[in-house]
This record gives structure tokens, C-alpha cells and sequence, in this order.
């Protein structure tokens, strides 16, 4: 049996398939990867951290996002989707698009099984090349975990985590305040067996 010869796309390629595609889809470096669906406990959990950022940054110079709002980083050559995303000012966008954005300022993540590995290393290293990213948050959909990442200066991020539902949790680069308790509002933990 023959091996299958891996097919490896350009940017442009990708974009023409995703925008006519069903499926949302990652790019990396020229691979095309199928996002796979979401959880009830992780769409909580995205939900929960999205609404409650719309709703405090209503009428201020910020943009909240979830889940469908595509992201290009350019010296990774990445396209992704991340679980929410949050954009100070004005939205700046690949160029000749207006539906791929490259200027956020906080990206949170919510750890699956699946994707814990990357969201944790080559996600967060590929995020940091992006000029205007200031915070990363990564929460854990199978317990009580919120690990947290502020951008100090140039080459210095302040690491912080959370494990108790009555913590106050505080973003460093935006007015912000959430209890760890409505992070995981109706979130339901499974047993393990």
C-alpha cells in the first residue's frame, strides 16, 4: 500500500475552501485541520466568559468575539478560531479580507482533551508573536481551573491560577472583574470513573 502524500495549501487556498466551507477549519503552516464541535460545558464556559466581557465593555472602545471570528497570525501562518477574543480599538484585518482579523488583545481558550496539548504551548507561542496580545486565559472544561497569562514587558508574562469557584478573577489590560463562580455558571462536572 502506498502512503498518501500530505497536501499542503497556501493561505489563499485556504480561505477560497473555508469561506465556501460548512465546517469551520484551523490553517497551520499550510495544513488544513477540521475544528472539531464543542461540549455543552465548553460552550458554557465560552458563553459565559463572552457575555459577561460584551456586556462590561458595552459602549467602550472594545470588541468582544466567540467562537466564528477567524484570526490570521502572520509569522506562524496560522488561521484559527479562538474561543473568545477580545480587540482594543480599532479592528485591524488581513490584508485584502475584512473577515480575518490580526490585532487582538486578549484571547481565552477553553481546554479540551483533544486540543489541551497545543492551546497550551504552540497556541500560546504562536498568540505571542502577535504586536497587540497582552493577555491569555486558558479554562479548564473538566474542573475547576483557570490558568491565566498578562504580558508584563517585552519578554515577561505574569502567570497566575485559580482553582477556587469564589476567586475574583481580573484582567490586567482591560477594566474587567469575573467570579470564577460565573465562569462555570451551570457547568456540570462528570465523575470519573
Amino acid at each position: 500500500m502506498q502512503a498518501q502524500e500530505k497536501r499542503y495549501y497556501s493561505p489563499e487556498e485556504y480561505l477560497e475552501l473555508e469561506v465556501a466551507s460548512e465546517y469551520r477549519h484551523d490553517y497551520i503552516d499550510g495544513e488544513i485541520i477540521p475544528v472539531t464541535g464543542g461540549t455543552p460545558n465548553h460552550n458554557r464556559i465560552a458563553g459565559n466568559l463572552y457575555a459577561a466581557l460584551n456586556f462590561a465593555l458595552k459602549g467602550k472602545t472594545y470588541d468582544v468575539f466567540v467562537a466564528d471570528q477567524r484570526l490570521w497570525i502572520p509569522q506562524k501562518r496560522i488561521h484559527t478560531y479562538p474561543d473568545v477574543m477580545v480587540v482594543s480599538g480599532e479592528l485591524l484585518f488581513e490584508v485584502g479580507r475584512r473577515d480575518t482579523i490580526t490585532n487582538p488583545l486578549m484571547i481565552a481558550e477553553v481546554l479540551s482533551e483533544s486540543t489541551r496539548s497545543y492551546d497550551c504551548d504552540q497556541k500560546f507561542s504562536a498568540y505571542r508573536t502577535i504586536p497587540s496580545f497582552r493577555e491569555y486565559l486558558l479554562i479548564d472544561q473538566y474542573k475547576v481551573h483557570l490558568q491565566h497569562y498578562a504580558k508584563a514587558d517585552e519578554n515577561k508574562w505574569i502567570f497566575s491560577e485559580y482553582y477556587d469557584q469564589s476567586s475574583i478573577f481580573s484582567l490586567a489590560s482591560i477594566h474587567f472583574d469575573i467570579s470564577i463562580q460565573d465562569v462555570y455558571d451551570k457547568v456540570t462536572f462528570e465523575a470519573k470513573e
